[in-house]
């Protein structure tokens, strides 16, 4: 059978917590803003995270004094109320990321979720080491396909699996092709499926759920029965509502 879209299986679970605790009846106001970089990430000691290069940046929500952040590559602020984002069409990476973004907010209010601020300064690498071991620790000395290039993230898991046992794919031109802590960058497009019928676990950055590539990984991988795991603080909610795995350890 197959799978919904992840975002209408979520704009579905709003709707429910909508109408349930009656939030469509208040007035609520909705604020996306970019976040600048000192905001998102602080001043951590790598200089390669996506954030710091620009590539992408930090949108955050606000809904009734809590807050959801999203990342994306096309930015746009947003004002109106919850049942306008309830009703915004997911076609493009900036109305993808307002709808996340504040679902992440909702679901925070809602004390459904914890973890939907990113983290700082040193908990980046703080975040990376600790994954690696989780995996380890619950799932074996198994093969770790790592969707989305995060620095820290790779590099401890090529020092804790080693360099053979972890592939990684990318979207960005800069990284395809290179070679980063022992391990060859593939292309995320191209090499998805030979990285989904390689590993045994898929590790994703959850900026797939905001520029749409998420819902492919997703259908790939159960079709060739692998287990998925989210990373990162974009993935909150949906991962809240939608019962899947996803680790952020330090986010807040």
């Amino acid at each position: 059978m197959a799978l919904k879209p992840v975002l209408e299986e979520a704009r579905e679970k709003l709707q429910e917590l909508m109408s349930r605790h009656q939030l469509g009846d208040e007035p609520v106001e909705v604020t996306v803003g970019t976040l600048t970089v000192k905001q998102a990430i602080g001043s951590p000691q790598r200089s390669d995270f996506a954030l710091l290069e620009g590539r992408e940046v930090m949108i955050e929500a606000q809904f009734k004094g809590s807050f959801g952040q999203a990342f994306t590559d096309r930015p746009q602020s947003f004002t109106g109320l919850l049942r306008d984002v309830l009703d915004l069409n997911l076609n493009s990476n900036d109305k993808r990321a307002i709808f996340v973004a504040t679902l992440n907010a909702v679901t925070a209010h809602l004390n459904m979720v914890t973890g939907v601020r990113h983290c700082h300064d040193e908990e980046p690498e703080t975040c990376a080491a600790e994954i690696a071991p989780y995996i380890q620790n619950n799932y074996g000395e198994v093969k770790v396909g790592l969707v989305g290039y995060q620095p820290a993230i790779l590099e401890h898991l090529a020092g804790t699996f080693g360099k053979d046992k972890v592939r990684c794919t990318d979207l960005n031109p800069k990284n395809v092709g290179s070679h980063r802590f022992g391990v060859e960058i593939w292309d995320g497009i191209s090499e998805k499926s030979e990285l989904i019928r390689w590993c045994d676990i898929l590790l994703v950055t959850s900026s797939t759920l905001t520029n749409s590539t998420f819902d492919d990984i997703r259908a790939e991988a159960a079709s060739e029965g692998k287990r998925l795991i989210i990373f990162g603080v974009t993935g909150a909610g949906v991962s809240a509502l939608l019962n899947l795995e996803r680790v952020c350890f330090s986010s807040h």
